[in-house]
Parts: structure tokens; C-alpha cells; sequence
């Protein structure tokens, strides 16, 4: 499946976060959402990029936005991520890859001649009806707030 695009209605997504709760797209209603997809937990890549969110959410909540993360780990190994680096926000653990598949981000990927399926890193700015407002493709995962706020020209 391909990416979304701008001015798409968001997929609505269900699934279990690093509590064991569990979180849907609807449950933020009238918000506007951060949902960032990414790899693997305690990488590096995911780690600046989930810690950049993280140092910012205060920011976020500030500016009327929630940050979601999405990957394949399961719950256990969120709570885990989540736990190591005080994660304020919730991570959805899509095992099956339900929710990566819906939102066209699980594809084959290339590292160094070997191909496989993953997650390709992407994040979605979803607005408060639901409709995708942006998408990062290429994502600064050490910038990853910075790339955002300049994207949706935010101050």
C-alpha cells in the first residue's frame, strides 16, 4: 500500500500501548495528532528521534497536539523503551502490522544489497477531523520537533 498524502482522512488504528491499554485514533478527537512510525525500539535512530518528541511534548500539548508512536515491538519491549527514557506519550505495539500496513508504511526496504520488509520511518500530522495535515518522509530524528514546527510553521 502507498503512503498517504495530505488532505487524506487519517486510517482509524486500535492497539495495545506500552501499559497494556488500549489507544485509538479516535480517542483523540478533536485533536491534532503527532503519529510518528518508526523501526525498532532502543535503536539509535528511533531513540533520538523518540527522544526528541519526548523533549518537546510539553511543546506539544502546549500547541494542542498528542504524540503517538507506532512500531512492530511488542508491548513488553515499549514499556521498556518507554520506562528507560520517560516516554510521556504512547507507544502502540503493531505486532501484526496492522496499523503500519494501513498507513503504507511497511515496505521493502535495502540495506546493503539485502532486501527485506520493515517499517519505512515516517510520521503524519493529523488534524483535529482526522484529515493528514502533513507527512515527513525523510525524518530528522535527532530534529525531528524542529523539522515539524518549521513544516507547520509553529513558533
Amino acid at each position: 500500500m502507498a503512503l498517504l498524502n495530505k488532505g487524506d482522512q487519517a486510517p482509524d488504528f486500535s492497539g495495545l500501548n506500552q501499559n497494556g491499554e488500549t489507544i485509538s485514533l479516535q480517542d483523540f478527537n478533536g485533536k491534532k495528532v503527532i503519529l510518528y512510525f518508526y523501526p525498532k525500539d532502543s535503536t539509535p535512530g528511533c531513540t533520538a528521534e523518540s527522544c526528541n518528541l519526548n523533549d518537546s511534548y510539553d511543546y506539544w500539548l502546549g500547541q494542542g497536539y498528542e504524540v503517538i508512536g507506532v512500531s512492530p515491538d511488542g508491548v513488553a519491549s515499549h514499556k521498556k523503551f518507554a520506562d528507560k527514557y520517560g516516554f510521556k506519550f504512547n507507544l502502540i505495539a503493531d505486532t501484526e502490522q496492522e496499523i503500519l500496513k494501513a498507513y503504507g508504511v511497511w515496505g521493502e526496504k535495502n540495506m546493503y544489497g539485502k532486501k527485506y520488509m520493515g517499517v519505512l520511518r515516517t510520521t503524519y500530522v493529523i488534524d483535529e477531523n482526522g484529515v493528514i495535515a502533513e507527512v515527513f518522509e525523510k525524518v530528522q530524528t535527532k530534529e525531528h520537533t524542529d523539522q515539524i514546527i518549521k513544516a507547520l510553521d509553529l513558533k
